[in-house]
């Protein structure tokens, strides 16, 4: 697998974007088209002591679309590194592109650069709901604000399809983002959808309430772009809340920080067992980072693509490549034209 990085996408790129493009080249041999102004790029890599060696490649794009800057930019700069990025994948010469630039404008340069599956109405943007105790893709969390009930039914037969390759799922289960449980409760979107889904031969469970999506009920979890952005944002602050909330507890005020130190001869005692719990807790941890997924993929656009949050650090441009890589691996854009009924 090739994977086109975009070298100018993302808050601090390209500094983190090739620290992170580097890493995965050293570390794993993933093979790195690094697009970009070659300059500012080769000038990061030389940051990394010997790269020579690394499969990494740098392709020239004398544009960049700024991260403030949308789809009317993407028209305008053809020789931008999202678009130049966009034609390497498109004529077969990588396999996958992942940016950490605006997921507006990744999505336009998706559109403009490879097209649509035929047949899809619209492409949606997938993300995993990192507080689920089961694998549970959200979609669509932001690409489509306004839809029909089609366009929720494809969503729901393209999250299937990324479930089953990869999260491993055989029967992946589908719920639909509703405000009770009862088949006639939503809104008018809902109610005309649930017996679509219903009718879909998929393993379609009914409405999921915003509690219920925690709970793991479903593997995949349909909704509008405006709801399921809610609902993902929302649950990001609250992991950020709970985070600061817990540590501003246990370290503030005096009483506080006299418990802390009367709990150290304790805590020393007691280090043989915090050892057990420690990969219990870490692993808590790094479920509910966003860095650890890496990004979301944009389902439905011919040919892999995966945007990464843009403040992406380096350990979350590596899981956004990791995650490019895997999709080409696993054969995903030929899966959802397949689950579509797209001849290839």
């Amino acid at each position: 697998m090739k994977i086109v990085v975009d070298a100018m996408g993302g808050d601090y790129a390209p500094e983190v974007v090739v620290a992170g493009a580097v890493a995965e080249a050293r570390e794993r041999g993933t093979q790195i088209v690094l697009v970009g102004i070659e300059a500012r790029v080769r000038a990061e890599l030389a940051k990394h002591g010997d790269t020579a060696s690394l499969p990494i490649e740098v392709v020239h794009a004398s544009q960049v679309v700024e991260m403030n800057e949308h789809t009317l930019a993407v028209k305008a700069k053809k020789d931008s590194s999202l678009m130049v990025g966009m034609r390497l994948v498109k004529e077969w010469k990588a396999d996958a592109f992942a940016s950490a630039g605006n997921s507006g404008a990744v999505m336009a340069a998706a559109l403009f650069g490879l097209g649509r599956i035929p047949g899809v109405e619209r492409p949606a943007l997938g993300s995993i709901y990192p507080a689920a105790p089961n694998p549970c893709l959200i979609i669509d969390i932001g690409a489509n604000a306004d839809c029909k009930p089609e366009y929720l039914v494809q969503f729901a037969r393209m999250g299937q399809t990324y479930a089953r390759l990869m999260f491993g799922l055989a029967d992946p289960t589908i719920g639909i983002v509703s405000n009770g449980e009862e088949e006639d409760k939503g809104s008018i979107l809902v109610r005309e959808t649930y017996p679509l889904l219903k009718a879909s031969g998929m393993k379609f469970i009914g409405n999921v309430e915003g509690k219920d999506i925690g709970k793991g009920l479903a593997n995949v979890v349909v909704t509008d772009g405006l709801t399921g952005n809610v609902i993902v944002k929302l649950t990001e602050g609250v992991v950020s809340f709970l985070g600061k909330t817990l540590k501003r507890q246990l370290t503030g005020g005096v009483r506080n920080k006299l418990a802390l130190i009367l709990l150290v001869p304790a805590a020393i005692v007691a280090l043989p067992g915090l050892a057990l719990l420690y990969p219990s807790l870490s692993g808590l941890r790094r479920r509910v980072d966003w860095r650890e997924i890496g990004g979301a993929p944009l389902l439905g656009v011919n040919g892999v693509v995966v945007i990464g949050h843009g403040r992406s650090d380096t350990k979350a441009i590596r899981n956004m490549i990791r995650m490019a890589e895997k999709s080409a691996q696993q054969g995903l854009v030929p899966a959802i034209r397949a689950a579509l009924g797209v001849q290839a």
